[in-house]
């Protein structure tokens, strides 16, 4: 693999949480901010939209569902190739206090999906592998992006800049936690122009752990097999910071000297902002989730928009 060799830091909170708010401490999770930016990765790189470590003796993973009619685009009739959306080593993850996110024996995250509407969420259908990676010899070429497909579906190749940080919840705040708290969080608004729901609870952009990054209100899955609550995996969003949130979340090194983003003209700023060039519905995202319980750790995904 090669050097993760550039950082994004993001900016400490501007406010004391725990000191507060302690009665977010229980609530508290650890998640890794992947901060994707465009660049040329290798089949030896963590990356978003670039080439996977795929065993030349495994078929690549096609889609044959039917797409339902979406915009002016036709829908393909055959089955079609699914296209890579991230590629995670555990190398280059920083140490989780939590469970790291790989099963016993895997030290690869693979995720792709299929770059067309599916029923019912009209959204892209996403598929996850975990491998070893020394098992990997010989490494398979990916066939070609499927011609016609939503470009909005399509991530453009980035590389990885992970960063371990805390976050509180947003949606998945308690909601009798919420209400106890809400004259406080408007105090604090009101003395700082600092409000928790945007600036100061979940981590924006692709990650892996913590919490979702809801749209809607939540729709935790169960484990099919266990009837267990499945764990959150990965956040894809469409983008990594919005018109409010990015005054704590835009890392220190994408910040123009003013310190505003919207100094920075349009282009420039969905450098940062959408380098990987995807749009979920409406600024909407995917939410993956896995079962830890069961050996062969399940997955299942959720999708939403505004």
């Amino acid at each position: 693999m090669a050097p993760l060799n550039t950082f994004r830091t993001t900016p400490a909170r501007p406010v004391e949480m725990e000191a507060l708010f302690p009665e977010l401490i229980p609530h508290r999770r650890e998640a890794v901010r992947l901060h994707p930016r465009a660049g040329s990765p290798t089949v030896a790189d963590s990356s978003v939209g670039g080439p996977l470590l795929w065993p030349q003796a495994e078929p690549w993973p096609y889609c044959d569902q039917t797409h339902p009619e979406a915009g002016a685009s036709p829908q393909p009739s055959a089955a079609q190739p699914m296209v890579p959306v991230l590629q995670l080593y555990a190398a280059d993850l920083p140490e989780l206090a939590s469970r790291p996110p790989f099963p016993e024996g895997a030290d690869v995250l693979q995720v792709l999906w299929c770059p067309y509407a599916h029923e019912s969420d009209y959204m892209p259908r996403p598929q996850i592998y975990w491998r070893d990676r020394r098992t990997v010899t010989t490494v398979k070429t990916a066939p070609a992006r499927p011609q016609g497909a939503e470009d909005d579906y399509l991530p453009a190749p980035c590389v990885l800049h992970p960063e371990r940080v805390v976050e509180y919840p947003d949606w998945d705040l308690p909601d009798a936690l919420a209400d106890a708290l809400h004259e406080r969080f408007e105090r604090l608004e009101e003395e700082t122009g600092w409000a928790y729901w945007p600036h100061l609870s979940i981590a924006y952009g692709v990650k892996i752990g913590g919490y979702p990054n809801w749209t809607q209100e939540p729709r935790w899955p169960d484990c099919t097999q266990c009837g267990t609550r499945m764990e959150h995996l990965l956040t894809v969003p469409s983008v990594e910071f919005d018109g409010a949130s990015w005054r704590t979340w835009l890392p220190l090194e994408d910040r123009p000297a003013s310190g505003t983003v919207f100094d920075l003209d349009y282009d420039e700023r969905r450098k940062v902002q959408s380098a990987a060039d995807l749009m979920l519905g409406d600024m909407g995202g995917m939410y993956f989730f896995v079962c830890w319980s069961c050996p062969d750790v399940p997955f299942a995904h959720r999708a939403d928009c505004s």
